[in-house]
């Protein structure tokens, strides 16, 4: 897979268990690799950040040809079955196989059997506490990013919709709704299939009954050319001015985005370590990325 033609990634914070968990998810998973590991500088110890020298800063890894970021961030941020990775598998064995690996030290959302919707489906939350549904479609391994949102007033369409006006090259290609005497609020959606810069997507209304949401343990990184870029997604996503940092934001759903320029993985990868480290430094006192800003630390001025 070129690495370079994913426009929006999603981005996984781990309790300092990022190495350790792209290991496990690269060793199970088809057409899986680890891409790139940058690290906190060593000696790293100021800030909220103190004391993670060495750990993972950003790294790239895929998994049945889509790629995933992840970092280090400590305990700030648990994941939630807000958003789950739903798994389509050729064979039962394929199935199985993940099932019994990603149950091993996690839990049981929805047991693994035949349901109305598939022949054979399962929901675990793993040992690290991500959300996986695995499904036989009798098609090659793929990943799809799934977002149930949770709450009484049926948030998925209104939210679907306004990402398709966002990105480009996105639709609905499928979306049904619950009926009266359906396990859901009738109305609301009961699946939404799409697509943003033509990568997949699935969504789902929850209802009320759920005690979660969505966290910033789980974003999606939007990779961007120029300022213009950023500043376009900037401020058509960010609904809550106290969630900005680092290029992170949330929008009015509650969801997690990056926003982020080429230049920022470029620069924070300079051999040079003292640049690299002046780059960390800008960049950590930033809300909304600023490439100028990048660009002058880098330099020293």
């Amino acid at each position: 897979m070129n690495t370079n033609t994913q426009k929006i990634t999603p981005f996984l914070w781990f309790n300092n268990q990022a190495e350790e968990a792209m290991n496990f998810y690269t060793g199970l998973f088809n057409d899986a690799r680890i891409v790139s590991i940058n690290r906190y500088p060593e000696g790293f110890d100021e800030g909220p950040m103190a004391g993670m020298g060495g750990k993972v800063l950003t790294a790239v890894f895929e998994l049945a040809g889509l790629q995933f970021m992840a970092l280090d961030g400590g305990p700030i941020f648990q994941f939630t079955p807000a958003v789950s990775f739903f798994v389509n598998c050729e064979t039962e064995a394929e199935v199985d196989k993940l099932w019994d690996e990603l149950s091993n030290g996690g839990a049981v959302a929805m047991p693994l059997q035949a349901y109305p919707f598939s022949q054979k489906f399962g929901w675990v939350v793993d040992k690290y506490g991500l959300s996986w549904q695995l499904n036989l479609a009798g098609s090659p391994q793929n990943i799809t990013p799934f977002l149930m949102f949770v709450g009484s007033e049926g948030q998925a369409e209104t939210a679907v919709n306004d990402y398709i006006a966002l990105f480009e090259n996105a639709a609905i290609s499928h979306l049904t709704h619950f009926e009266a005497g359906e396990p859901g609020i009738e109305g609301t959606v009961r699946q939404a299939a799409f697509t943003l810069h033509g990568r997949p997507f699935m969504a789902m209304d929850g209802g009320p009954a759920h005690n979660f949401t969505f966290t910033e343990a789980i974003s999606f990184q939007v990779s961007c050319e120029t300022q213009e870029e950023v500043d376009h997604f900037w401020y058509a996503l960010s609904a809550h001015p106290e969630a900005e940092q680092c290029g992170w934001l949330k929008d009015k759903y509650g969801v997690s985005w990056q926003i982020i320029p080429t230049a920022l993985p470029k620069l924070l990868t300079d051999p040079d370590p003292e640049k690299s480290r002046r780059v960390t430094e800008a960049m950590l006192q930033m809300k909304k990325i600023e490439i100028e800003g990048l660009e002058r630390a880098h330099g020293g001025k």
